[in-house]
């Protein structure tokens, strides 16, 4: 009878920009129970900017939402919880929460336009680019370090902008100056994350013809 390894002392996954390794299919996992808590809190967050238009609740919670952006991949990785769904979800979450907190504390008034359609365009140019793999059939990309550093650096930036425009923060001139020192960095890891998605998507889209090619041949 073969051992298998105990699942605590299974070594880390090691980051990186790779293609995604085969997975577990689990789905109750505490790394995508956290994923799921942080995109419900997505609407809390609306709510609070727009409804209450409490902008020191709404920063605080987004910054916790930011913070936790690390918490979900740790717990995956060290106590062997990756998953093929928490793959999908860590980073769908990530997305979520940049994209609406870039667009409502654009109409907040709270951020700098140049950084925000900066950001914009990136999320949107790497999310067309995943839709065109999985429509061809490529095989999934990981998040790199390099993105993850420049989404948790924007997490941070933009909680930062909408405190600094908070007239009972009382420290909105230091969240202003944070901001900055957190945005500038994240744009840049950020876009080069982006440029190293390239050789990656290419990788994967000549496996994914390989393989195709592959099914098509009949068995001798």
């Amino acid at each position: 009878m073969v051992e298998r390894p105990s699942p605590l002392t299974t070594a880390p996954l090691e980051e990186g920009a790779q293609l995604a390794p085969a997975d577990t299919d689990r789905v109750l996992t505490i790394p995508n129970v956290i994923s799921v808590v942080r995109l419900l809190c997505i609407p809390l967050f609306l709510w609070l900017l727009f409804a209450q238009e409490d902008q020191s609740s709404a920063a605080y919670l987004l910054a916790v939402l930011g913070a936790t952006d690390w918490v979900d991949g740790y717990v995956a990785r060290h106590y062997n919880q990756v998953s093929t769904l928490g793959k999908v979800l860590d980073p769908l979450a990530d997305r979520l929460l940049l994209a609406v907190g870039v667009i409502g504390i654009l109409i907040d008034g709270s951020v700098p336009v140049v950084v925000a359609v900066l950001t914009i365009v990136r999320e949107t140019l790497v999310g067309l680019t995943t839709v065109v793999l999985a429509a061809l059939g490529a095989r999934r990309i990981d998040v790199t370090w390099f993105g993850k550093a420049g989404t948790f650096g924007l997490l941070c930036a933009y909680p930062l902008f909408l405190g600094s425009n908070a007239p009972d923060l009382h420290w909105e001139d230091v969240a202003g100056v944070l901001a900055w020192v957190c945005a500038v960095p994240g744009l840049i890891f950020s876009y080069v994350s982006a440029a190293g998605y390239v050789p990656l998507a290419r990788r994967a889209l000549a496996e994914g013809r390989r393989r195709r090619h592959d099914e098509a041949e009949p068995r001798r």
